[in-house]
C-alpha cells in the first residue's frame, strides 16, 4: 500500500498552503499551532499521519517564530511516525548570510540547513534561494524551484517592444542573464556601492537604456531602496519606461512608502511570503504592486516528489 500525502501549513503561509492544497487536489491537513502565555509554540498534528509522506509548508521569514514553528512542526511529524517529512519553505529567510564575508559573523544559511536537518526533514522544496550554492549546505535533497517559470508568461503578455532587462545589483546578473537569453534581449547592470546594509552609497549604469522597456529582477525586495533607486537612474539615464519583478516581497521599513513614490510602472511579486494588505491601502498599491502566485508550481513539483520523478521540466527558460 503506497503512503498518502498530507499537506500542513505553518501560520505564516496560510494563505498560500491553502492555494497549493487546493492545486495538488487534496484538502489541508488538521494542524493545531497552539502558543502559550509566554509565546512558547507547541505544534499538534489532529490527525493520523503515521507512514504519510508529510509535506509542510512554512516560509521562514521574520520573525523568528516561524523557524521555530517550522522546526518543532518536523519534530512532531517524526515522533508521529511520518514515513517522509518534506519541507516546503517557498522564501528561505537568512540566504542572504549564505558566507563569511567579514571577520567574526555567522553564515546564517549554513546553521539553518543544518538544524532542518537534524529536526528530521527528509528534503527540502524551495525557490530563488539569494545564492544557488546554498543547495550544497544541506546533506539532503534539495529541489531549488526557479520563478522565472512564473515570470516569463507574464512578461509575454506585456508584449513590450523595446524590452531590456536589468540587474539592480552585479549580484544579479547571472538571474538576470537567464531570463534576458530567453527573450534574446539586451541586459544593463546597476552597479552599487554600499555603506552598510540597506544603504546605498552611489550607484551608476552599465549599458545603454536610452528609448527602452526595462524589466529589473531580483530575488529579494527588502527596504525598495535599491530597486527604487535603480528605477530612477535608468529614468533619468532615458529608459522609456521600468517595471520590476521580485520572487520574495520581504518588504520592511519603508518598502511600501518607497514604492508608492517611485517612478516604477509596476512591481510584480510572488506569493512566497504574504503581503501586507493595510499598508498596499495606506499607501494606495492596489494598481502598482502585482501578485503572481506560486502555488500551481509548488503542486505539481510536491506531485514529482511523492512520485519521484524530475523537476526539470518546470524550468521555462531551459526550453528554449
Amino acid at each position: 500500500m503506497n503512503p498518502s500525502v498530507k499537506i500542513f501549513s505553518g501560520t505564516g503561509s496560510e494563505e498560500l498552503a491553502e492555494k497549493i492544497a487546493n492545486s495538488y487536489g487534496t484538502p489541508l491537513g488538521k494542524i493545531q499551532i497552539q502558543k502559550f502565555s509566554d509565546g512558547e509554540i507547541q505544534p499538534i498534528f489532529l490527525e493520523s499521519i503515521r507512514g504519510d509522506y508529510v509535506f509542510l509548508i512554512q516560509s521562514t521569514f521574520a520573525p523568528g517564530d516561524n523557524i521555530i514553528e517550522l522546526l518543532l512542526m518536523i519534530d512532531a511529524a517524526k515522533r508521529a511516525s511520518a514515513e517522509k517529512i518534506i519541507v516546503v519553505i517557498p522564501y528561505f529567510g537568512y540566504a542572504r548570510q549564505d558566507r563569511k564575508d567579514k571577520p567574526r559573523v555567522a553564515i546564517g544559511a549554513k546553521l539553518i540547513a543544518s538544524i532542518l536537518e537534524k529536526a528530521g526533514a527528509d528534503r527540502v522544496i524551495t525557490m530563488d534561494l539569494h545564492a544557488p550554492q546554498i543547495q550544497g549546505f544541506f546533506e539532503m535533497p534539495v529541489d531549488h524551484l526557479d520563478s522565472s517559470a512564473i515570470f516569463i508568461p507574464y512578461i509575454e503578455h506585456l508584449k513590450l517592444k523595446s524590452l531590456t532587462f536589468a540587474a539592480p545589483d552585479v549580484g544579479s546578473t547571472n538571474r538576470v542573464r537567464g531570463i534576458a537569453s530567453f527573450f534574446n534581449a539586451e541586459m544593463v547592470i546597476c552597479d552599487k556601492h554600499r555603506k552598510r546594509a540597506n544603504e546605498i552609497a552611489s550607484m551608476v549604469v552599465i549599458g545603454d537604456v536610452t528609448g527602452k522597456d526595462l524589466i529589473l529582477i531580483d530575488d529579494i525586495i527588502d527596504t525598495a531602496g535599491t530597486l527604487t533607486k535603480s528605477a530612477a537612474l535608468l529614468m533619468e539615464k532615458g529608459a522609456k519606461s521600468v517595471r520590476a519583478f521580485c520572487t520574495h516581497p520581504v518588504l520592511s521599513g519603508k518598502a511600501y512608502e518607497n514604492i508608492a513614490g517611485s517612478v516604477l510602472k509596476e512591481l510584480v511579486v510572488c506569493d512566497t511570503i504574504p503581503l501586507n494588505k493595510k499598508k498596499i491601502a495606506e499607501f494606495k498599491l492596489e494598481n502598482k504592486i502585482k501578485t503572481a502566485s506560486v502555488a500551481d508550481l509548488f503542486a505539481v513539483a510536491l506531485r514529482n516528489a511523492y512520485e519521484n520523478r524530475s523537476i526539470t521540466n518546470l524550468f521555462i527558460h531551459s526550453k528554449r
